[in-house]
């Protein structure tokens, strides 16, 4: 059964502007603020494309309906495209130049046929455009953190399917016309209601499903075979049997083993006031700077999304506030080397074997509690657990 251009336009215009809207809908209720947020920003372009479409269909507008049409159009793969450099921590500045002089360059193309361009004005450089953005956007979903996730393979090949029929239509458009019965019949505007109709489907569900794995976006939780993420930190599982198995080896010995939880405050604030991208600068800082000023022999791992745990082997009670004190004054640095407008709170709690004991959940509780004192104190920088004993000890 073949569809009339009509009823395939009707089709891809019903099932992009629900998608949409059901995608838009749930970004507000997740008051989500990641790359879902620019995801929805393409949904948003996909339904405003329909109407502009519908207003030149209807005889209202003319050129400046096709204009707009096919800015949005290309807008709408172009943002797909951002969305998910935004999710792979990719920087957004240069791609929304790119994104944006393409959008106005299409734009502009139609303005320039004027009416006497017909119904096709500045069809050709829509097409080449869009083939272009979905290239991009395709390849984008085959990088990492996304090349983990299989749902988002399945996006980066429609997308890729995209661009090849994009430019195949442009190759026939140019060769053989707008007019032929070859262009009218396997590439003309019902082909692109059926791609549309595709990409939408697709669109929707697997950045819903990518969506959902922000928190592990934000805690860089794609990993390796054995347990490390992509910036050389252990995950939270990871490091407790790590933890575990240091402290059982430490107490056949009786060694000093020092469990120091670092936590960023501020970051969501950072994130709202400053933007994504300043954001993501301070977290990468926060986590390499942890990692560099740790001592060399310590196992650094995560905790949390905006926390990260270290345990080491100290000397004395005093030791351990060395090691700990060096984290706190090397990430201020760090930190501070990223953006001089805001320094995040940065809260440095320790727990010691011998004031805790050797119990990896009671080193845990004791140092994540002496990590959140650190950060809401304003008179020290570095907060120990069961501080009775430490105050002895450090006497």
């Amino acid at each position: 059964m073949s569809l009339d251009l009509f009823t395939a336009s009707l089709m891809a215009a019903l099932v992009a502007n629900v998608c949409g809207a059901i995608y838009i809908i749930d970004t507000l209720l997740r008051r989500d603020d990641g790359p879902g947020r620019v995801w929805a920003i393409a949904f948003l372009c996909g339904m405003a494309t329909t109407i502009a479409y519908m207003m030149w269909a209807a005889g209202t507008g003319g050129f400046v309906a096709i204009s707009l049409g096919n800015a949005l159009f290309v807008a709408t793969t172009a943002v797909m495209w951002l969305g998910a450099r935004r999710f792979n921590e990719r920087s957004l500045r240069a791609a929304v130049v790119v994104a944006v002089v393409g959008i106005v360059i299409v734009a502009a193309s139609a303005a320039l046929e004027g009416p006497d361009g017909g119904d096709w004005a500045g069809w050709l450089a829509m097409a080449l455009s869009v083939t272009v953005f979905s290239v991009l956007a395709g390849i984008e979903c085959f990088r990492a953190p996304l090349v983990r996730f299989g749902t988002a393979a399945v996006l980066g090949g429609v997308f890729l399917v995209v661009a090849v029929a994009y430019l195949a239509r442009s190759i026939v458009f140019v060769a053989a016309g707008p007019d032929s019965d070859v262009f009218l019949t396997w590439f003309g505007s019902v082909m692109a209601s059926y791609l549309t109709v595709v990409l939408s489907i697709v669109a929707v569900v697997v950045t819903s499903m990518l969506r959902g794995t922000q928190s592990d976006l934000r805690a860089y939780a794609w990993m390796s075979a054995v347990g490390i993420t992509s910036d050389g930190l252990m995950l939270s599982g990871t490091f407790e049997s790590a933890l575990r198995d240091v402290v059982e080896r430490a107490q056949w010995r009786g060694e000093l083993v020092a469990l120091i939880s670092v936590r960023l405050e501020d970051l969501r604030q950072i994130r709202i006031a400053f933007g994504a991208d300043v954001a993501g600068d301070v977290l990468h800082a926060f986590r390499q700077g942890v990692r560099r000023y740790a001592a060399s022999i310590s196992v650094v791992g995560e905790d949390g999304d905006v926390g990260l745990l270290v345990v080491t082997r100290s000397s004395t009670a005093a030791d351990a506030r060395r090691q700990a004190g060096g984290i706190y004054r090397g990430l201020l640095e760090s930190l501070g080397a990223v953006t001089q407008a805001v320094i995040p709170v940065v809260g440095v709690g320790v727990a010691l074997t011998e004031t805790v004991g050797y119990d990896a959940d009671a080193l845990l509780a004791s140092a994540r509690a002496a990590g959140a004192s650190a950060a809401s104190s304003v008179e020290t920088s570095v907060v120990f657990g069961g501080t009775a004993p430490i105050r002895d000890a450090l006497s």
